[in-house]
């Protein structure tokens, strides 16, 4: 009990300074929405429509930064993230919730695919340690996990979008299929093959070389011989005494990689053109929208806290050893 809520004292608090620091950020930089706005018209607003824009970014100026900041705090529990300066006058809740399901579908299911293959080879590659199987998963892991993204992912395009003209190269949805139906998820899959693909097999070769290398480690320990030698058939020991211990530190890493989910796979977004989090965020940038990047950010950062904090939950059902450090 103790150390559950010494983790909710630490989630509290990290969450108190990623908003707090979301916050400053965006009132550091030079300008603001309404300036950004004014320059996109080139000048030909008003005084008074100027004056009108900065009420309806909600930027006050004239407010001392404790007035702002309790405001913020306001707009941040009540869900208005203000209006977007590059889908204006749409608002940023607005194209969030958009462009959310795209993102989590996409990275999200990738993920975990990627997470469940690459654990389950890296156990299999460690129980085998030294064998043929393993000396070919090593450097082909290895070369996944080196390998970039984004050139993957233009290879990935090449081969099979322009030169098979398997699937198609870009996009989420091919307009004539927005009705829905069957053949709109056709082409929604159609769509995610591609960017998915990339996702899983760059990142599955990560989890292979962790997963093997933790296993490895708990292979040469004391309870591991042991249980081997009582007898026990080798199913059990690999999976309840390597694997369980193996794969606690790993849970860490999926936990970070779940809460990233939220942010997108930004260079394969913008790769693939998908309409997710990650390509939203790219054009928030390319066009200075402020109140778009304050929102996403503090979604991924939000994320990350949570996908930690349910990661040491788990740590707690898994490894008695959390228990009995929590109850001393």
């Amino acid at each position: 009990m103790r150390y559950l809520t010494r983790r909710v004292l630490v989630l509290l608090l990290t969450g108190w300074a990623a908003l707090t620091i979301n916050f400053v950020l965006p009132r550091l930089m030079p300008g603001n929405p309404a300036e950004v706005m004014l320059a996109r018209f080139q000048g030909r607003l008003s005084p008074r429509a100027l004056a009108a824009l900065t009420v309806e970014f909600g930027v006050h100026t004239h407010q001392s930064l404790l007035a702002q900041y309790v405001a913020y705090w306001g707009h941040m529990l009540t869900g208005n993230f203000g209006l977007s300066l590059t889908y204006y006058p749409a608002s940023v809740a607005q194209m969030v919730a958009q462009a959310f399901p795209w993102t989590l579908g996409l990275v999200g299911i990738s993920t975990l695919i990627a997470f469940i293959l690459g654990t389950g080879i890296g156990i299999a590659a460690a129980w085998r340690h030294g064998s043929r199987l393993d000396g070919v998963l090593l450097p082909v892991s290895l070369l996944l996990n080196s390998m970039p993204y984004f050139w993957f992912a233009l290879l990935m395009l090449y081969l099979f979008g322009f030169v098979l003209g398997w699937f198609p190269v870009g996009g989420g949805l091919n307009l004539a299929h927005q009705a829905g139906g069957w053949a709109g998820l056709g082409a929604i899959i159609s769509h995610a093959i591609l960017p998915a693909a990339t996702i899983t097999i760059t990142a599955a070769g990560g989890w292979v070389l962790t997963m093997r290398n933790n296993m490895v480690a708990i292979l040469g320990e004391d309870f591991v011989k042991f249980a081997r030698a009582k007898g026990l058939p080798d199913r059990v020991v690999e999976f309840r005494y390597a694997a369980r211990n193996a794969i606690l530190p790993n849970f860490t890493g999926f936990a970070m990689a779940i809460g990233f989910v939220v942010g997108g796979a930004l260079l394969t977004e913008i790769v693939f053109s998908y309409p997710g989090l990650g390509y939203l965020l790219y054009e928030a940038v390319l066009n200075l929208d402020y109140p778009l990047m304050q929102a996403i950010f503090l979604f991924i950062s939000l994320a990350v806290l949570v996908a930690n904090f349910l990661a040491d939950l788990a740590y707690i059902l898994l490894d008695p050893r959390v228990r009995a450090v929590g109850r001393s």
